[in-house]
């Protein structure tokens, strides 16, 4: 079994029983303990378990984590304008003929949408909602990646997702994210999701990721990529300056959306 299959199994089990036993997992995946020891170490390492004698649980904090994120046909309608403003600006990146994988959630959708406007795109993505919207360019090619269906966010999910991504090389990746971590990159409330934000990472030449203002003030639950991983951060004014300039320090490009016309337009 190829490493990150297995480890996506531990996880699955630490998700259902909230333990494992060093063990058990020897038994059942038929490998040596100390290929099961590093297992851990890695999953102690992303901050999703806790080790302990024999072997390890789910941190509290994940314990606690129980849909915390709202379907996203409503997320679409929190922000909206901001969010809309980010997706029209990340969209003018893309260029006629280019091949984009598209993370699923609200901001990306907005990228979507704009995207339209361009000739001969092929888009990838794991979003129901993104394949959708991306439909309606009838001179687009739209591939959907399989997985798991995880209806709040209605994203395919999964090891067939991350599979399939291995054969793409794409122009331009757009990545949503939760929360943002000084310490620890960009940040993913769903651990599974976050196997398949890493995936797209390492497809795309260029990595941008999308994030209203409100998500430099969250930590989010799960690291999915480093500050050095990504090219580019859109985000709008409202963002926390001082944050911003400590992500720039990484080498990240800050492009910042403009929200003055919409305070003109509320005036």
């Amino acid at each position: 079994m190829i490493v990150v299959h297995r480890r996506n199994k531990i996880k699955e089990r630490l998700l259902e029983l909230k333990s494992v036993k060093v063990a058990d997992l020897v038994k059942e995946f038929q490998v040596s303990e100390e290929t099961i020891r590093r297992d851990l170490n890695e999953l102690a390492r992303e901050g999703l378990v806790e080790k302990n004698y024999g072997g390890a649980i789910l941190t509290e904090e994940l314990q606690r984590m129980e849909n915390v994120i709202p379907p996203v046909q409503q997320r679409q309608f929190q922000l909206f304008d901001e969010k809309n403003l980010i997706g029209a600006r990340a969209a003018q990146l893309v260029q006629d003929e280019q091949i984009v994988v598209l993370d699923a959630g609200s901001t990306t959708w907005f990228v979507a949408k704009y995207m339209n406007e361009l000739r001969d795109l092929t888009v990838i993505s794991n979003g129901i909602n993104i394949i959708e919207e991306c439909s309606k360019n009838e001179s687009s090619s739209i591939y959907m990646l399989g997985g798991q269906l995880k209806r709040n966010s209605m994203s395919l999910y999964g090891p067939q997702a991350e599979l399939e991504l291995q054969n793409y090389n794409a122009d331009m990746v757009f990545l949503g994210t939760s929360g943002v971590s000084l310490r620890h990159g960009f940040m993913s409330a769903d651990l599974y999701e976050a196997e398949v934000k890493k995936m797209m990472v390492s497809v795309g030449q260029k990595k941008v990721v999308l994030a209203d203002h409100t998500k430099l003030q969250k930590p989010g639950l799960i690291s999915f990529c480093a500050f050095t991983d990504v090219d580019i951060l859109v985000t709008s004014d409202l963002a926390d300056q001082e944050i911003l300039n400590e992500i720039e320090q990484f080498g990240v490009e800050i492009i910042k959306c403009s929200t003055e016309s919409l305070n003109t337009q509320k005036s």
